[in-house]
């Protein structure tokens, strides 16, 4: 069987026919929604309601599953997470001992197809969290930030500032959402049709979590780091 394929830069995407005949050219859109509307969603049955439609709307496809091909972790970046700490007067002649409280709040990426079905996409985000989790220590998908902090102690050395700068890690999921169009006979005044398969390629990113303490929300992975300049 033959079937399209196109990154996930926004391209059209075309979908082959197991004949080989060319089918009808899709955009990530419409491919998208076509998953958001499918009868069966990664192995789950759907009904209208679960995508907002109403009584009378039926399934866009019969089949949409979400397949992931590659997964790696990475640092994001550095960023500020504390205000600045001075030993700067002009009489100090000593380190100066601080304790400073620092957080930092982290984004959750966003699926970089999800993202063009407007105001149906719940459905799909849940599927991605179902793949997201089976990696250790990640936070859920339907979630859209996530915090690490802490409070340490520091010397600050005479003629320098120090603050605090966090370095999240990252990961990144790389996969497929592959909608079918099942296969129909025809029947009375009914034209029969081939199966018609389309593959549509999608990156979603996250913080790496650690899990909480006695039951508190999880908090990012990361470094911290006091950095010192001078005054």
């Amino acid at each position: 069987m033959a079937i399209g394929a196109a990154l996930a830069t926004g391209g059209a995407v075309v979908a082959l026919l197991p004949s080989a005949n060319a089918a009808e050219e899709k955009t990530p859109a419409q491919i998208m929604t076509m998953c958001n509307r499918s009868a069966v969603l990664n192995g789950k049955q759907q009904s209208v309601s679960d995508f907002g439609g109403g009584f009378a709307d039926g399934f866009m496809a019969d089949n949409c599953d979400f397949v992931e091909t590659k997964f790696e972790t990475f640092n994001g970046p550095t960023e500020k997470a504390s205000i600045d700490f001075p030993n700067c007067e002009p009489d100090a002649a000593a380190p100066a001992k601080v304790s400073i409280a620092w957080e930092s709040e982290v984004a959750q990426g966003k699926g970089r197809q999800i993202a063009v079905v407007q105001g149906g996409s719940g459905g799909l985000f849940g599927v991605l969290s179902g793949a997201w989790s089976v990696h250790k220590s990640t936070l859920d998908m339907t979630t859209n930030t996530a915090k690490a902090g802490s409070k340490d102690t520091f010397e600050v050395p005479v003629g320098k500032v120090v603050a605090i700068e966090f370095t999240p890690k990252m990961q990144r999921m790389t996969g497929e959402w592959r909608v079918r169009i099942d296969a129909d006979p025809g029947s009375f005044a009914v034209n029969p049709s081939p199966e018609q398969n389309f593959v549509l390629e999608d990156v979603v990113e996250g913080p790496v979590m650690l899990p909480g303490a006695a039951g508190a929300p999880g908090v990012v992975d990361g470094i911290a780091k006091p950095v010192f300049t001078d005054c």
